[in-house]
């Protein structure tokens, strides 16, 4: 089906970086990322999600780690050299990164943040994270993205 680019295409369009974009059907509500993983026929551990969070000190941090794992706060607060960190509230997302809950991409935020993949990343061949809008998600080389957001990796998960 013929979807209407995002900007998180554009952007890696822009870049060269190569990637395949994924629809899935959505109703108005983001599916959990386990179900969006399924809906693009991917496993899980091969589909992160982008969390967003705001360190002790008050800046944004961007942590990209498996739909089906859960951030561990001590590990990414050390990650980013944080005393500690917080996940944002819902609300602020879009003010903060340009996107909605459940469509947020570490690719063309608002602004750059400093980002951390999950050190599980460098295992695979390809990652699939949000192209930026829900039923949207695309699929690149894990140097790749990391490259493009400047981003690092770390253990990152509980």
């Amino acid at each position: 089906m013929a979807e209407q680019k995002t900007n998180v295409m554009r952007t890696l369009e822009q870049k060269k970086v190569a990637y395949t974009a994924h629809f899935y059907p959505h109703g108005d509500e983001a599916v959990d990322g386990v179900t969006a993983a399924e809906l693009i026929g991917k496993r899980p551990e091969e589909v992160y999600k982008t969390l967003v969070t705001r360190g002790a000190g008050g800046g944004i941090y961007v942590f990209v780690i498996p739909v089906a794992e859960e951030l561990d706060l001590k590990k990414a607060a050390k990650a980013v050299k944080e005393k500690s960190v917080a996940m944002i509230p819902v609300r602020e997302i879009n003010a903060v990164t340009g996107y909605v809950r459940g469509g947020c991409s570490p690719v063309g935020m608002k602004k750059s943040y400093p980002t951390v993949f999950d050190a599980s990343v460098l295992k695979l061949e390809t990652v699939t994270v949000s192209a930026g809008k829900i039923g949207c998600q695309v699929e690149a080389k894990p140097e790749d993205l990391i490259t493009l957001t400047r981003a690092s990796a770390a253990e990152l998960t509980t």
